[in-house]
């Protein structure tokens, strides 16, 4: 196991619920609602063994950390961590957000559309850039972290801090996406992982498991605003996802536990009022959706030839260890640099990627303002969408985790010159808890 970094923002605070601009101001407090979902947060991780909690000293996230502390069976006490302050919006701190879109009309656009071009003048006349200089300080966190709990030790470390720095945390993780800061949310009290393989934290090394969870809280699902919605579900256990068999375009049906999967994941949508459903047409993605589904037959289930699995080729059926013995090279290619390997007989991932965003656009542009769908599709097919979601390449599609059952929402904005919203990411907690313990796979 690698380091696990478990990334919370604090609480709702007077602030956020006033629509204030936070910053550095300490001001604001956690409000009641905010404690409880600190407490919230912390009994969904009581049986995670953390080897430490840092904490932003400010006191909405040093309490959000106090509060997930006391719900711990072995004691532990949360370390304050300057390097987890929130970003520093001086001039703005305080102020609701309409007055700062009144008094800084020009810088409110600029953050609003492109927050890491935003500059920010002092009163003696001088400058700086916000979102810039809290990525420098991101990233000194991050070598504290990783310098501290070495990925070989298989430590679990929790880190609460605020919405801003959290998320320059993450792109630093994943080497600074194009226009990341506005292709991910986090709420108030979400729990996000990241796995960290190595000393350093690039390519192949960082992987994300989940994103913005927001499971113990009432609203278990981000709220949904006046955008199109899609629900991205990759399908349930098959035997062969158990074995670690590569299967591709062969048509394994579910196993049992991914019946379960998709039953489970159908109780948590149940209230969710889609228009539309799409699905790959192999049977383990079809069933899913069905199942899903199963109190909704007036929803046609539409199905995409393009969302088929990627072709493994002469893979396909085999073991790891069996694809080891005769195309060594090939693999280890595979798992270092999938975007440079064809598929024996089979696929390479950019066709795969290529066809999977394609059958994507064609989805988001069939669905109008406010109407929410369902997509059920596979392992490789989800990982090529999300990494073009997240502003990441195929090179990268280890960097993103797809559990059986797994769902991740993602919001479409109707303003073109502004990226899609991944408001969460393979949120597995209906089948066991925060962790992701669904069958590796062979993928």
């Amino acid at each position: 196991m690698p380091l696990r970094l478990l990334l919370i923002r604090h609480g709702l605070s007077s602030f956020n619920r006033e629509n204030r601009i936070q910053g550095r101001n300490d001001l604001s407090t956690l409000t009641e609602e905010g404690l409880l979902q600190a407490k919230k947060a912390g009994e969904s991780l009581k049986n995670i063994e953390l080897q430490a909690i840092y904490t932003s000293p400010l006191q909405r996230a040093s309490d959000t950390a106090c509060e997930i502390a006391k719900t711990r069976i072995k004691n532990i006490e949360p370390i304050l961590e300057n390097d987890l302050l929130e970003v520093d919006l001086s001039p703005w701190s305080g102020l609701t957000i309409n007055e700062v879109k009144e008094k800084y009309p020009d810088s409110y656009r600029i953050w609003a559309k492109n927050p890491e071009a935003l500059k920010i003048v002092r009163e003696d006349g001088s400058s700086y850039q916000p979102i810039k200089d809290l990525f420098s300080q991101a990233e000194r966190l991050l070598t504290k972290i990783i310098a501290t709990h070495k990925p070989e030790k298989n430590e679990t470390v929790l880190c609460v801090g605020h919405n801003a720095i959290l998320r320059c945390i993450i792109l630093k993780l994943l080497n600074k996406p194009q226009e990341g800061f506005r292709r991910i949310k986090l709420d108030n009290s979400s729990i996000s992982i990241l796995n960290i393989n190595a000393a350093k934290y690039n390519h192949l090394e960082v992987q994300i498991e989940s994103l913005n969870s927001t499971a113990h809280l009432e609203n278990q699902f981000p709220l949904k605003g006046s955008n199109a919605r899609i629900f991205l579900v990759r399908h349930g256990e098959t035997n062969w996802n158990k074995e670690g068999r590569f299967q591709g375009q062969i048509d394994i049906p579910l196993n049992e536990a991914g019946k379960k999967q998709a039953f489970y994941a159908g109780k948590l949508l149940e209230k969710i009022n889609f228009q539309k459903a799409f699905s790959s047409p192999m049977s383990r993605p079809m069933e899913t959706a069905k199942i899903i589904l199963d109190n909704r037959p007036d929803i046609k289930i539409e199905q995409q030839n393009d969302l088929i699995e990627i072709g493994h080729g002469l893979w396909e059926g085999k073991l790891e260890s069996e694809i080891r013995s005769s195309w060594p090279e090939l693999l280890n290619a595979w798992q270092k640099t999938p975007e440079k390997v064809q598929m024996p007989e089979g696929e390479n991932i950019n066709e795969v990627s290529i066809r999977a965003k394609k059958c994507w656009k064609k989805i988001c542009q069939s669905l109008s303002s406010q109407e929410t769908a369902l997509v059920v599709a596979h392992d490789a097919v989800n990982k090529t969408i999300l990494c073009d979601l997240l502003g990441l390449s195929t090179a990268d599609i280890w960097k993103v985790k797809q559990g059986n059952g797994g769902i991740t929402i993602i919001d479409i904005i109707d303003d073109i010159d502004q990226p899609d919203i991944v408001m969460c990411l393979n949120y597995t907690s209906h089948l066991g808890g925060v962790i992701d313990n669904t069958a590796q796979g062979a993928l």
